[in-house]
């Protein structure tokens, strides 16, 4: 098979690259490991950004977003049992939307099939090479068969550990990483959000998460040690341990139901740089990791696919590649600042597992300035619904 751009990996960065191409008319084909159910089921980031969501609408994806999506004007942060909102409009003119990564990725699957165009789900043994040259080359085995892919280009967006992080030679990458003393014990509920927007809080005992990813689906986060083994946690624990992190003296209420699923989130920062090597580019997590306290995960996905899709627009019109060459640059100006921002939020709301009552003296400091000083709140909230980026998605000359 002949096409101009290999896309690896059917997450929000691969979906949203393909779909933006297309708008310019620039072919791809869409190849992904896990099948189209999976994919359209895994229950991820769940926050989009004011920037992501107008760009959603921009390009002819917001008609369920708008009609779904759950619009947040602020936000709660929770500490000394007390409750301080962070008011997103007020402090910015701009807000967030809860919709689920599995309901962007949903929305564009179906607009690709409804246009026609090509997303093999199912594939096996992936492998790419001939990134050097000017045909790379992607090679998988489905239904039995081997199946070569040769393109112009190659897009990586299989996450940390896909073939495409791996291709590029480990000389020629440099890796950023830290890996946090604790993790997340996240529960899906079937149970109506106790509050209208998001809670975070920062307890003793340790940080919890009060979100949700629709009138009748909570999700919900605890504290816990890196090696928490689930079986150790039934249903009844959870509820004690979050009634207890989220408490405030308003009397907050958790609602309580069905937990129908559990997991443990390990938390940790990671940047490859530079987000591209020859023929290939890295687009979200197969670029970077964020800790999901800062909910920026798939908003970066879709900003890589909005850089990239503006550079190979410049590059098939005929002005060369002087915008491909300055993809990992353009990229990571708004990578590392979404890693502090994430950083700062992580750090500032778990308690040290070590029990170090200066640092916890420190991070309650920090939350006191940032629920009292306007310019501090206005950083938070900033960075929070999410900064400006080059939405100019096709190349305009």
């Amino acid at each position: 098979m002949r096409t101009q751009v290999a896309i690896v990996g059917a997450g929000p960065a691969g979906l949203t690259l393909a779909h933006l191409l297309h708008l310019q008319g620039i072919e791809s084909v869409v190849l992904e490991t896990r099948s189209r159910s999976y994919v359209e089921n895994r229950v991820r980031a769940g926050v989009l950004e004011q920037p992501t969501v107008d760009l959603l609408r921009e390009v002819g994806l917001g008609e369920r977003l708008d009609r779904e999506g759950m619009r947040h004007l602020g936000t709660t942060l929770r500490f000394r049992d007390r409750s301080h909102r962070v008011d997103f409009v007020g402090l910015t003119g701009s807000t967030i939307t809860v919709y689920g990564q599995q309901e962007v990725v949903k929305d564009l699957i179906a607009a690709r099939l409804d246009a026609g165009l090509p997303v093999e789900f199912d594939v096996a043994e992936t492998a790419i090479d001939g990134i050097d040259g000017d045909r790379p080359r992607v090679r998988y085995r489905k239904d039995g068969a081997e199946h070569v892919v040769e393109a112009d280009v190659v897009a990586g967006c299989d996450g940390s550990h896909g073939v495409s992080a791996a291709t590029v030679p480990t000389h020629a990458l440099t890796r950023f990483e830290r890996t946090y003393p604790y993790a997340w014990l996240g529960i899906l509920a079937r149970t109506r959000p106790s509050s209208e927007e998001l809670v975070y809080a920062s307890h003793d005992a340790g940080f919890a998460l009060h979100s949700m990813r629709s009138p009748t689906l909570t999700r919900q986060y605890l504290q816990v040690a890196p090696d928490t083994d689930v079986a150790e946690w039934p249903d009844d624990r959870i509820w004690a341990e979050l009634r207890l992190r989220l408490h405030d003296e308003d009397g907050f209420a958790l609602d309580e139901g069905e937990i129908v699923e559990k997991g443990v989130t390990q938390m940790r920062s990671l940047v490859v740089e530079p987000m591209q090597h020859g023929r290939l580019f890295l687009l979200g997590d197969a670029a970077h990791i964020v800790p999901p306290t800062g909910a920026k995960g798939m908003n970066l996905a879709v900003a890589d696919a909005c850089v990239l899709s503006n550079a190979l627009g410049a590059f098939y019109a005929g002005a060369g590649t002087a915008r491909l060459d300055a993809y990992t640059e353009t990229c990571l100006r708004r990578v590392w600042r979404a890693e502090h921002f994430s950083w700062f939020m992580t750090s500032m709301l778990h308690p040290p597992p070590d029990g170090d009552p200066f640092e916890r003296r420190l991070q309650l400091s920090q939350l006191d300035y940032v629920t009292s000083s306007a310019p501090a709140a206005t950083s938070l909230a900033e960075n929070y619904v999410g900064l400006p980026f080059a939405r100019h998605w096709a190349w305009e000359g």
